[in-house]
């Protein structure tokens, strides 16, 4: 495969290792988003649209607190720590390590005490308490963030990749479990043979009271997903600590760094990845301050209705069209450290390929993904969560406007962490905030002089992610010279996601009139939907025969082309 931007060919060694971390990533992610989605299913079967708002809201600003303080650590510290092992110097990598472990102790520790005593400021009298059982997992988090870096910059994604699992796994099992147990006895109530949630309206306390204590549950799961992630992580670590020995012992450099150094380098360097990461997630924060509080006061709604409309919109919608992008997260994960040793080693030509390469393969999976949600928008989410059934309008609409966002946050997330190794760290930051203000200013506009209601934040939502990607497009391409192919990247898979989407859709509705069922027609139509895209990619010569041997068991989807008469 010659290479658009350097003209030589490339390296397929190098690349295959490249996109097999990511795409370790990836499969971990996505299952991780299954896994999210089977569980909030039943879940929000049992705390209601209204337990998952009050949750939601609560998330939302555990999610800032917790990447103000420790979120950013995988990506920061894998990210320097590259740059020391690609020195070779073993003792500085692990030195740094050490470091960031105190640095999160300390901050985690701050953080979480900020979250507890400070829940009030943030979120409405009823969701305090949820937002209380999220502090401590602030602080669990820095350590499992730490050593994930740690074995990130040592480019082994797979304990972070099992982790995530057993993390979501503990996550869902609890998150169900405790929801229903605080629902069942602290209200004395079973939950068999009860009304769904929102068709109790003769006691708004009871009400109430029921969804809080669900979604007190449920955040208890997120704590205890950690919890069991970072005792993972430390047992792969021990496991490994020998080998990483054996490197430190061998590393001939006499300089050590200070104390202070350490410290300063971990500030420097996490500081621009916090600001980065929390204001590109400030967004789902401003929303839902703006939809949660402002709105129902400007147009004197029912509070309790409104909470309920934003659960369908962030718990569900918001969730599903987040799917896609795990693998945009997976490669960019995967990039930081090995952009970082590339630039380091003044390799800016491969650098270029490494990027070319890493932005089809994401466009090659949310494209069709954000086709495949728009078409089927309102089927797959009586797929996942059948209560939804009363506010399928709503959902489906939501869903359907958040679609187009999937390729627009894999696409600035992959090029926020392009400008990260490039050393451009405030560049993200800059972008974020410019499309946070814009879409601030849309979303008061739609919200307070239409009456679109939630779908107001969707659009405003989109909007948000594609101004952000085209600035950090542009940033890439400024800073190191890179120009993306466009036909081949964008153009031609659009087209083949269109053929997808048409077939898929067919398939749905010949399915219904046989069965009368959305939620059993939307399987056969997602199931033949990748064997069509996959020929669909081909017959457009969207990749040839080299790039698809660069992704995961390339050379059997080569021999099955071949096969097919696709590839010749």
């Amino acid at each position: 495969m010659e290479n658009k931007n350097t003209g030589k060919p490339a390296s397929g060694g190098v690349l295959n290792n490249f996109i097999t971390q990511a795409g370790i990533l990836a499969a971990a992610g996505f299952i991780s988003r299954i896994i999210g989605l089977l569980y909030t299913s039943p879940l929000s079967g049992i705390i209601g649209d209204l337990g998952l708002g009050y949750y939601t809201s609560a998330y939302n600003y555990y999610t800032i607190i917790l990447l103000i303080s420790s979120y950013s650590i995988p990506s920061a510290i894998s990210k320097v720590m590259a740059g020391k092992l690609g020195a070779g110097e073993y003792k500085n990598a692990h030195r740094l390590f050490i470091g960031a472990l105190i640095y999160v102790l300390v901050i985690g520790a701050a953080a979480s005490a900020f979250l507890y005593f400070g829940a009030g400021l943030f979120v409405e009298p009823a969701a305090v308490p949820v937002l209380r059982t999220f502090a401590p997992t602030i602080f669990i988090y820095g350590i499992l963030g730490v050593l994930r870096g740690y074995f990130q910059a040592h480019k082994n994604m797979v304990p972070t990749s099992v982790s995530q699992i057993f993390e979501q796994i503990a996550n869902a099992a609890v998150s169900v479990g405790a929801a229903y147990f605080l629902i069942t006895y602290t209200t004395g109530h079973s939950l068999f043979g009860m009304q769904p949630l929102e068709t109790i309206s003769s006691d708004l306390g009871f009400t109430v009271s029921r969804a809080v204590r669900g979604a007190i549950g449920s955040a208890l799961g997120t704590g205890t997903g950690v919890v069991i992630a970072l005792v993972f992580m430390f047992i792969a670590y021990m496991k490994s600590r020998a080998s990483f020995k054996n490197q430190i012992a061998s590393d001939p450099h006499k300089n050590v760094d200070s104390a202070g150094s350490i410290i300063k380098m971990i500030t420097l360097i996490v500081t621009p990845f916090i600001l980065s990461t929390a204001i590109s997630n400030l967004a789902s924060t401003v929303n839902n301050k703006l939809f949660t509080s402002f709105y129902p006061a400007f147009r004197n709604l029912d509070p309790v209705t409104v909470t309920s409309h934003w659960g369908i919109f962030s718990g569900k919608s918001m969730k599903i069209s987040n799917i896609p992008i795990a693998f945009a997260s997976a490669m960019a994960a995967a990039m930081i450290p090995q952009i970082a040793q590339l630039i380091a080693a003044n390799k800016k030509e491969e650098s270029k390929q490494k990027i070319g390469l890493a932005v089809k393969a994401t466009m090659l999976i949310s494209i069709p993904c954000a086709v495949g949600l728009f078409v089927l928008a309102a089927p797959i989410t009586l797929l996942l969560y059948p209560n939804t059934l009363p506010n399928i309008e709503l959902a489906k609409y939501s869903l359907m406007a958040l679609s187009l966002s999937v390729v627009f946050y894999a696409l600035s997330t992959l090029n926020s962490s392009v400008l990260q190794g490039l050393g451009k760290v405030v560049t993200p930051i800059i972008n974020a905030g410019v499309a946070l203000v814009i879409q601030t200013v849309a979303g008061i506009s739609l919200l307070f002089f239409t009456d679109l209601d939630v779908f107001s934040i969707a659009i405003t939502s989109t909007l948000y992610s594609a101004i952000i990607a085209i600035l950090n497009q542009l940033a890439v391409r400024k800073h190191i010279g890179y120009k993306q192919e466009i036909p081949k990247t964008f153009v031609l898979p659009f087209f083949a996601s269109i053929i997808m989407g048409g077939a898929a859709y067919g398939v749905y509705r010949l399915v219904l009139m046989a069965t009368n069922s959305a939620r059993v027609s939307v399987i056969p139509a997602i199931i033949i939907s990748v064997p069509v895209y996959f020929v669909a990619l081909l017959l457009v010569r969207a990749v040839n025969e080299e790039e698809l041997k660069s992704f995961p068991k390339g050379n059997a989807l080569v021999k099955l082309a071949k096969r097919l008469h696709l590839l010749t």
